[in-house]
């Protein structure tokens, strides 16, 4: 398998990380005993793996991205603190005790994500269509957002995760065009936009999600078409971040983008009709993820209302 990237800064000095970008060590009772019940369960966590800046503020609500199918992705995106290599063995039991995770941390929302597995003649759609449907048993009061791979060259099986009927269904497309072959090499950014357009498609009650970073070269006029894209694709839901350099060996920021741009962003976005946008320093795809899918939720139904005015016409 490819291994990670050496990625030369275009400078040996590191960029200083500005205030706005700091958080404190995860200390709270309520983080420990998250991290117990995922060890407990044996079930691996974004959060941990991608060293996640909110982990402590999440996991201290008892909020936590699931990742299933394994630790070890079968590729190497520039940006990605995820292992790579030969992954293990699917672990058949996932389901079920994933299932149970979210029944005793008593979750209004879970998001489940996965690394790529270019190894599995499906790329894990059976799996994530398992998992969905034991927690619908389970917990059917619990929405369930995914947080999905490109399944490239997978054809046919992303119809089987959309069967499933997530609640949301999100893949990243991460960064701009531009720089997918230096970011992301092993995918195609028309292929992601496609997927989420397809999702659409097939089950238009779903909603769909995806985000990008920034501070990895691109310019603002690049993150505008990006939104233009997004909702050529019928997209819901927006979220943009600042990418965060995990070791020296990934890639290097290229700057830190301040608050009042993340706020312009944020306000173009709604302008063009997203259904929900997050954009900030911290954004993530799961952070507050619950309390976002309520609002577009709620977004969605006012949206389907007649106007008031016709009414009393």
């Amino acid at each position: 398998m490819a291994e990670m990237l050496n990625i030369e800064s275009k400078s040996d000095k590191k960029l200083p990380k500005p205030d706005w970008i700091r958080v404190k060590a995860p200390t709270s009772e309520g983080f420990k005993n998250t991290r117990d019940l995922m060890r407990s369960q044996k079930l691996n966590t974004v959060c941990e793996e991608a060293a996640c800046p909110n982990i402590g503020e999440c996991w201290s609500k008892g909020h936590a991205t699931v990742m299933i199918l394994g630790d070890t992705c079968t590729r190497a995106c520039a940006f990605c603190n995820i292992k790579t290599g030969v992954p293990n063995k699917v672990d058949a039991d996932e389901p079920h005790n994933l299932a149970v995770a979210v029944g005793q941390l008593g979750l209004q929302h879970v998001v489940i994500t996965s690394v790529d597995r270019d190894d599995l003649e499906d790329g894990g759609a059976n799996h994530f269509a398992q998992c969905i449907e034991y927690i619908r048993t389970t917990a059917p009061n619990t929405t369930i957002e995914i947080l999905t791979p490109d399944f490239r060259r997978k054809d046919g099986n992303l119809e089987i995760v959309v069967k499933a009927r997530p609640d949301v269904f999100n893949h990243n497309i991460e960064t701009v065009p531009r720089l997918y072959q230096k970011i992301r090499p092993g995918a195609r950014y028309f292929h992601s936009l496609n997927l989420l357009k397809k999702v659409k498609e097939q089950d238009p009650s779903i909603f769909t999600k995806s985000g990008i970073m920034v501070g990895l070269g691109e310019t603002k006029e690049e993150v505008l078409q990006v939104m233009d894209d997004f909702r050529s694709a019928d997209i819901d839901f927006i979220t943009i971040g600042q990418y965060l350099q995990p070791t020296p060996n990934h890639a290097p920021v290229d700057r830190y983008v301040t608050p009042d741009e993340f706020r312009y962003y944020e306000r173009v976005a709604k302008t063009k009709g997203f259904l929900m946008v997050s954009a900030s320093p911290l954004t993530r795809s799961s952070y507050h993820a619950d309390a976002d899918f309520a609002k577009m939720r709620d977004e969605r139904n006012k949206r389907l209302q007649p106007d008031a005015a016709n009414d009393n016409s």
